[in-house]
């Protein structure tokens, strides 16, 4: 038995153009299944599925018209991975109203609303499911100028503990990985400063951010059955910043 096999399994990664979605669609096509990538530009989109034989998805989180026909277009898959996400760095008295809810129209409410439409189908089907959601350290944690982004990543931990307990009757996990300093292209000049770079040396054990990589193999793990007793978790990805903290002493 190979717990990381998910062979005869089709996955639906919403969030898929680049970054950790797009990592973990990788990684699952690797372990067998039939990966179906989601995200709003299609070129890219249709590009990347090419190449690990996938297949491409237009689907805009931010417009219910989009999520409803993305959802109604394909097959009940047996995963559903919820990685799409913006967000916008700034002091909490500066956000603007447009911002605020185009940031949880992103993040929340259309993952809210694919969510209750394909877990609603792996209900009426009665095979069970998986569904992961991609959180952030701000599921556990808070870090300043993050505000609104905060709420929809708090909010999408409460939602998988909830969903969790209700739909556990139906043999459908629900588990959220809360990736830590992870270097995507939505960050990726922020860490070219070597005053951040040093900061992350003190704060946890590995003193290195880390890369999509290293998210997908847990996504890949809480899909298969070697998960199939594991739901309700926020499982955190983060060398170790929100467990540990180092310093200068030596004995």
């Amino acid at each position: 038995m190979n717990t990381f096999s998910l062979e005869g399994k089709t996955a639906l990664v919403a969030g898929a153009s680049r970054g950790i979605g797009l990592e973990i669609a990788r990684h699952m096509a690797a372990a067998g299944a039939s990966v179906i990538l989601a995200a709003r530009s299609k070129d890219a989109l249709e590009a990347r599925a090419a190449e690990i034989g996938g297949r491409a998805l237009v689907l805009d989180v931010a417009d219910p018209q989009s999520v409803a026909a993305a959802a109604a277009g394909i097959e009940t898959p047996d995963i559903l991975v919820n990685v799409a996400g913006m967000n916008i760095r700034k002091r909490a008295e500066e956000f603007t109203r447009e911002e605020y809810d185009r940031i949880l129209e992103t993040n929340l409410n259309g993952i809210f609303s694919l969510t209750q439409k394909i877990g609603a189908r792996m209900i009426a089907r009665g095979k069970g499911g998986k569904i992961i959601n991609i959180g952030s350290i701000q599921s556990l944690r808070g870090l300043p100028y993050l505000a609104v982004y905060a709420i929809t990543k708090g909010g999408l931990a409460q939602l998988t503990e909830v969903l969790a307990a209700e739909w556990g009757r139906y043999n459908i996990q629900v588990n959220c990985i809360a990736p830590g300093m992870i270097v995507t292209d939505l960050n990726r000049e922020m860490w070219q400063s070597e005053k951040l770079r040093n900061w992350l040396k003190g704060v946890q054990a590995n003193p290195n951010p880390g890369t999509p990589a290293d998210v997908a193999p847990l996504a890949v793990f809480l899909a298969g059955r070697g998960a199939d007793y594991i739901t309700g978790q926020i499982i955190a990805v983060d060398g170790g910043y929100t467990t540990t903290a180092v310093w200068p002493f030596e004995p």
